[in-house]
C-alpha cells in the first residue's frame, strides 16, 4: 500500500518516534523539534491502522488548547473519526471523568461540586476559625498553598509527614487539612487538587476499578511529561501496568516549573519505572539558526540531572547570540528600545519581538521607555505594571495623601489590608458623604466624633484619618519615594504582602520596591500621579503590532523571530530565592530557564546584564550571571553599551573594583589572549572557567588577575563597606557568599570584603 502521506513527510527520528507503538516509549522532544506533529501523528497512526479505536486511547496534555489543538491535528490526519476521542484531554478532565463515574467510592455523589479559588479560600477560612487559628498571622491562601502541595505530591492527611504538618499555624497544620477534607465531603464538593488525589486512591483501593481502566486503554500518550508532578505521575504509573503501550512526550531540559510541585526526576527515572523502554532523541530543530542553538546546547550541557541530547538544524549559522552589558536597568531599557526601533525600520514585524525577564518588576523599566517611544507593547500572562494589584493599591494610597477628594481611591484602600471595617461601615460613610455632600474622607472625619459607628470601627477610622493627616503634610518636605515607602510601610500594606504565605507575595514586595524606586526621577508626588495617569491612559490598539513583554517561564511553547533576555546577573538569573530555597536543583531549573530563554529564538537572541541594579529598594553592585560565563566562545557576540563604557563598568568603575565580567568569548583581546598577549592575558586564555576569576574589559582587552583561588575560607568573618559585617557560607572561586549580619545574605567578590 506504500508509505502514508503523514509519515513520508517525517524525519528518520520523528518517524522511528510514530512507529514504535509496541510498549513503553520515551521521546526526549528538544525545542523546535516538532513534538506536537510526532504526538498527533503517533494517534493517527495507531487509528489509522486499527491498533486501537479513537475510544481506546488515553491521550493526556496539560492545558485544554493543546487538547483542542491537538484534536484539531488528528482531524486533519484521519477525519472526523477523531471526534470519538472521549479520553483526550487534561489531567484534571479526565479525572474528573472518572471521578463522576464512580464518586460513592470516596465518599461523593456523582454530582459533586468543583470548588473554584474563592469558594477554596472561603472554607479554608471557616476551618481556621473553627481551631481557633489567627487567620491574619495563618492566612487561608498560605493554608491553600500548603494543601494544594501536598496534594499535588499525592498525600493524602493521614500521609502527611509529621514535620510538615506541624509547621504551619504552630503544629495545626495536619488537623486543617484532615478537617478541610471532611467539610469537602460534607458539601459534597472537591477542590482542583482532588480531582487527581480521589482519583489516586481510587485506583489505589478498587483493583477492579483500575483493571477496567487498565484494559480500556490500549495505548497511552503524555505531552509534556517533564511538567507532571508526584500525583499525575503516580496516577500514570498505576494505568500504564496494564497494557505498557505508553508513550511519553517531554524535554527534561525544557522543566522549569518546580515552584509549582513538577519533578524532572519523573522523566529522568521513565527507563527504570518502564525497563526496556524504546528511548527516542529529536535533536533536529526546524526553529532556530545554528549559532543560537549551539549557545543554548552548551549553556544546559552544564546540568548533571539530564538524559543528554544536543539539538542541530540543517539551517544557516545566522546571526550570533550578543552579550551585552551596560551600566544599569535605565540603560539597558534604552539601548533595547534603539535596537528594536532599528529592527523595525529593517522591517521586523512587532509582533515577531519578545523581551523576556526572569522577574515581573523588570518590565517597569521597558513599560516607560516604549512608552517614551511610542513603540506599542502588549504584557502577556499578566497587566500591565501599573495596572498590577499590590500598585494600584499602592497608588490609591498615594492618590488620597494628594487628593483627599479622591472618593475612589478611598474606597479601594478603606479596608486593604483588613481593618475590621465592612461594607456596612462604607455604607454609612457613603451616606453621610451624601447628606453633607463631601467627599467620603471628610465624611469620615466628622463621623468619628459621633456615635453613628460602633467605638472600635470609630478608633479604626480615626486612626486611619490622623495618619492620611500626617502623611499630607510630608509631603512638602519629603521626597515621592521616601513619602510612599513611609505610606506602605505606617499602613501596614508592605507588612501584608511579607506575612503572606501565597506564591505571588513574593513578587508582588518586588512590584512595590520597584514601584517605589520609579518615583525617585519626579520632584513632587503630584508630578509622579500625573506621569502615571498619562501611562495608564496611553492608547493601545490591539488590531496593530506589539511587541510582548513576559516572563520566561510564560514564554515556553512560544517562539519569535528576536528574544531580548535582560537582567542576567547573579542574584536575579539565578535567582537568589531559588538558589537559596533548593540549592543544586535550583540553580539547574534556572539553567533550564535560560535555555528556554535563549531557544525562544528563531533568528536573534540578544542577552544584557547590568553593573548596576536596584534589588529590593537597594542599590546593588553585580554581577554577570554564571550563565553568562558558560555560554561558548565560538557562538556569541560580547558588546558593551555606551554608559557602560562612559562610567567604566567594566573596569575601575565608581564602585572602585574590577568588574566580574569572567567570559570565555571570542573577541579582539581574546584572540590576541591565544597568540600570546600579555602574561596575565595568557594565564586567563589558558585557565579559563566558570566565573573563578576578577576581569576587565578594557578598551577591547579581556584582561584577568593571576589567581582564581580565595584566600578566605568558609566560617570566616569579613567586612564589607557596603553591607558591614558578616560571615561567609559558600567560597567558590573568587566568589563568596556571605551571611552579612544587616544585609542579609549576598553574593560579593573577596576583593569587595576583609577580614574582621
Amino acid at each position: 500500500m506504500g508509505t502514508p502521506a503523514y509519515i513520508a513527510g517525517l524525519n528518520p527520528e520523528q518517524r522511528r518516534a510514530v512507529e514504535a507503538l509496541d510498549g513503553p516509549v520515551l521521546v526526549l522532544a528538544g525545542a523546535g523539534t516538532g513534538k506536537t506533529r510526532v504526538l498527533t501523528t503517533r494517534i493517527g497512526h495507531i487509528i489509522a491502522t486499527g491498533r486501537a479505536k479513537p475510544h481506546e486511547i488515553l491521550a493526556v496534555t496539560f492545558t485544554n488548547k493543546a487538547a483542542r489543538e491537538m484534536k484539531e491535528r488528528i482531524a486533519a490526519l484521519v477525519g472526523p473519526v477523531a471526534e470519538g476521542m472521549p479520553w483526550l484531554g487534561t489531567f484534571h478532565a479526565i479525572s474528573t471523568k472518572i471521578l463522576r463515574r464512580h464518586a460513592e467510592l470516596v465518599g461523593l455523589k456523582s454530582s459533586f461540586t468543583i470548588l473554584d479559588t474563592d469558594d477554596q479560600i472561603r472554607l479554608m477560612k471557616q476551618v481556621l476559625q473553627a481551631e481557633n487559628v489567627d487567620d491574619k498571622r495563618w492566612p487561608a491562601r498560605g493554608l491553600a498553598n500548603q494543601i494544594d502541595s501536598w496534594k499535588n505530591r499525592g498525600l493524602e492527611p493521614k500521609a502527611v509527614p509529621a514535620g510538615e504538618a506541624g509547621a504551619f499555624a504552630n503544629g495545626k497544620g495536619g488537623v486543617l487539612y484532615a478537617a478541610y477534607q471532611a467539610r469537602l465531603k460534607t458539601l459534597n464538593a472537591a477542590d482542583f487538587g482532588d480531582l487527581l488525589l480521589e482519583t489516586l486512591r481510587l485506583f489505589r483501593e478498587n483493583p477492579d476499578v483500575l483493571a477496567q481502566y487498565q484494559n480500556r486503554f490500549r495505548y497511552m500518550l503524555v505531552d509534556e511529561y517533564q511538567d507532571t508532578n508526584v500525583v499525575q505521575y503516580l496516577w500514570l504509573r498505576l494505568l500504564a501496568q496494564g497494557r505498557h503501550n505508553v508513550c511519553c512526550v517531554g524535554d527534561d531540559d525544557q522543566s522549569i516549573y518546580g515552584w509549582r510541585g513538577a519533578e524532572v526526576d519523573n522523566i529522568l527515572r521513565f527507563e527504570h519505572d518502564f525497563p526496556g523502554a524504546t528511548v527516542v532523541r529529536l535533536e533536529r530543530n526546524y526553529r532556530s539558526t545554528g549559532h543560537i542553538l549551539a549557545t543554548a546546547a552548551h549553556l544546559i550541557a552544564h546540568n548533571d540531572d539530564r538524559l543528554g541530547k544536543t539539538l542541530f538544524t540543517d539551517d544557516a549559522l545566522g546571526e550570533k547570540p550578543t552579550v551585552t552589558g551596560v551600566w544599569d536597568s535605565e540603560e539597558e531599557a534604552r539601548l533595547v528600545g534603539d535596537e528594536i526601533e532599528s529592527l523595525q525600520r529593517q522591517g521586523q514585524s512587532l509582533d515577531e519581538i519578545a523581551i523576556l525577564v526572569r522577574a515581573s518588576f523588570q518590565m517597569r523599566e521597558f513599560e516607560e521607555r516604549f512608552i517614551t517611544l511610542g513603540l506599542p507593547y502588549r504584557v502577556i500572562g499578566g497587566p500591565r505594571f501599573y495596572e498590577r494589584l499590590e500598585v494600584r493599591d499602592a497608588l490609591a494610597y498615594l492618590r488620597c495623601v494628594s487628593q483627599p477628594a479622591d472618593d475612589l481611591a478611598f474606597e479601594r484602600i478603606f479596608n486593604t489590608p483588613k481593618r475590621g471595617l465592612g461594607d456596612s461601615t462604607l455604607q454609612t460613610i457613603h451616606n453621610s458623604a451624601r447628606a453633607l455632600e463631601v467627599p467620603l474622607m471628610q465624611a469620615a472625619r466628622q463621623l468619628v466624633e459621633t456615635d453613628e459607628l460602633k467605638p472600635k470601627q470609630r478608633q479604626t477610622i480615626r486612626a486611619l484619618m490622623e495618619s492620611f493627616t500626617r502623611w499630607s503634610g510630608l509631603m512638602e518636605t519629603t521626597p515621592p519615594a521616601r513619602l510612599a515607602e513611609t505610606v506602605l510601610e505606617e499602613s501596614g500594606y508592605t507588612d501584608m504582602w511579607s506575612k503572606d504565605r501565597t506564591a505571588e507575595a513574593a513578587g508582588r514586595l518586588e512590584n512595590l520596591k520597584e514601584f517605589v524606586r520609579s518615583m525617585e526621577a519626579f520632584p513632587d508626588l503630584g508630578a509622579f500621579l500625573d506621569h502615571v495617569s498619562l501611562v495608564t491612559d496611553t492608547s493601545d490598539n490591539e488590531s496593530g503590532e506589539h511587541v510582548s513583554i513576559m516572563t520566561l517561564h510564560g514564554a515556553k511553547g512560544l517562539e519569535f523571530e528576536t528574544v531580548f533576555l535582560p537582567g542576567w546577573e547573579e542574584g536575579l538569573f539565578p535567582h537568589q530565592r531559588s538558589l537559596d530555597e533548593n540549592g543544586r536543583a535550583g540553580l539547574e531549573e534556572e539553567r533550564r530557564l535560560a535555555y528556554v530563554g535563549i531557544t525562544r529564538a528563531k533568528r536573534r537572541a540578544k542577552l544584557f546584564f547590568a553593573t548596576n541594579r536596584r534589588i529590593h529598594g537597594l542599590w546593588q553592585s553585580t554581577i554577570p550571571s554564571r550563565f553568562v560565563d558558560e555560554l561558548p566562545e565560538a557562538h556569541v557576540e560580547v558588546k558593551e553599551g555606551a554608559q557602560a563604557k562612559r562610567y567604566g563598568a567594566y573596569g575601575a568603575s565608581r564602585f572602585d573594583r574590577p568588574d566580574a565580567f569572567a567570559s570565555s568569548y571570542t573577541t579582539p583581546g581574546w584572540q590576541r589572549a591565544q597568540q600570546g598577549g600579555t602574561a596575565r592575558a595568557k594565564d586567563f586564555a589558558e585557565n579559563r572557567g566558570p566565573l573563578r576569576r576578577d576581569s576587565r574589559l578594557i578598551e577591547g582587552e579581556l584582561v584577568a588577575s593571576s589567581s582564581n583561588v580565595s584566600g578566605f575560607t568558609k566560617g570566616a568573618r569579613v567586612f564589607h563597606q557596603k553591607f558591614g559585617p558578616g560571615t561567609i557560607v559558600l567560597v567558590d572561586g573568587n566568589k563568596l557568599t556571605v551571611e552579612f549580619d544587616k544585609a542579609g545574605r549576598k553574593m560579593v567578590l573577596d576583593s569587595f570584603v576583609q577580614a574582621a
